[in-house]
């Protein structure tokens, strides 16, 4: 657990993070990425921390992966790449730094570390966890293959690395219809995510099974709740993740991955929009889209709101906070991960 006291202390004592008018106007084109969501106010108060992380990245020679829910003053002022998990972790290879700042939950640190083990990946907090990465373990893993012998295990890359390495091949939720589909036995097993294994399985020729694993954001979401609201704004168009239970994907007018969400609403531009996932994810884009009114059903995920300029700042400082694989388990977890890379470009994915 981190000692707030202490790290905010600390630092003070080094960098000058005292709210200013004058810094955070100087800042204003960092700040035009963000300021339909986050206040002038607020920008005076995140101002002097994105002054000092972006200057230590440059002595570090590092760079920052902020997943698609981290807040914006993270998302805009800090990053030098977003994107979803997977994406973030192919960034990490083709990056010529040797630090990575993983802002997201620690499962995607550990691909980051698993793709580019000679990097240096810091987690900002080592306690933003997932609530599906941890619904499953490698003993669970064995389960499902004693269960239905013969079937290949295909997980989700939201999980830890353990299970990557107890696994036959990785997917993503853009990809896992078609990774399911080309599994050459009948049955597949998929984990951890029982939705996610239940939508792949209403598109796909296989009869899939799944562990029971669930993230609390996106279960949270029903249909009646979308049905009800569609009632009030009939032109609303909804978009949601397939993490979501089938019934609220049934009710959705498109459903993706995080870069798919991103991408539809880019393509599409709807007068009003609902994105049915992480609540971060409508602040990130809402400056790009001026013309799209975001609806805010707003279910937040608490492991990633765990990642915070301060803690950003205080690990790059320090250095603490460093991602460690075993190498046996890294080696078993980065076939699987590659797997799924090598056969994403067969299918032309």
């Amino acid at each position: 657990m981190l000692d707030l006291t202490a790290i905010r202390s600390t630092l003070s004592e080094i960098y000058d993070l005292t709210p200013s008018a004058e810094l955070a106007d100087s800042m204003k084109d960092i700040y035009a990425r963000m300021d339909r969501v986050i206040s002038p106010a607020d920008w005076m108060i995140y101002a002097p921390y994105v002054k000092a992380i972006n200057q230590l990245k440059k002595e570090r020679n590092a760079v920052v992966l902020a997943h698609n829910y981290m807040t914006p003053e993270i998302y805009h002022g800090i990053s030098d790449f977003v994107g979803d998990s997977l994406a973030l972790a192919i960034e990490a290879t083709k990056t010529e730094a040797d630090v990575i700042v993983q802002c997201g939950v620690h499962f995607m640190a550990e691909t980051s570390k698993i793709l580019s083990p000679e990097k240096t990946v810091l987690m900002p907090d080592m306690d933003a966890g997932c609530s599906l990465a941890e619904s499953i373990t490698a003993e669970g893993v064995a389960e499902m293959r004693v269960k239905y012998p013969g079937a290949p295990v295909v997980s989700y890359v939201n999980t830890t690395a353990e299970v990557k390495a107890a696994s036959d091949i990785c997917c993503t939720s853009a990809n896992a219809v078609q990774i399911v589909n080309a599994m050459e036995a009948d049955t597949v097993i998929m984990t951890p995510d029982q939705y996610l294994a239940q939508n792949v399985a209403n598109e796909s020729t296989k009869k899939v099974v799944f562990w029971p694993g669930s993230c609390i954001v996106h279960e949270l979401y029903t249909a009646e709740d979308l049905r009800a609201y569609r009632e009030h704004e009939p032109e609303v168009k909804i978009i949601a993740h397939p993490e979501c239970t089938p019934e609220v994907v049934a009710e959705a007018d498109f459903t993706g991955s995080t870069s798919g969400i991103v991408k539809w609403v880019h393509d599409n531009k709807p007068a009003k929009a609902m994105l049915v996932t992480e609540c971060s994810m409508a602040s990130n884009i809402s400056d790009e889209l001026p013309e799209v009114e975001f609806a805010k059903p707003c279910n937040m995920c608490p492991y990633m709101k765990k990642i915070t300029l301060e803690k950003i700042l205080w690990v790059l400082h320090t250095m603490e906070n460093q991602v460690e694989v075993d190498a046996e388990v890294a080696d078993k977890a980065r076939l699987s991960v590659q797997k799924m890379i090598d056969l994403s470009r067969e299918l032309g994915l």
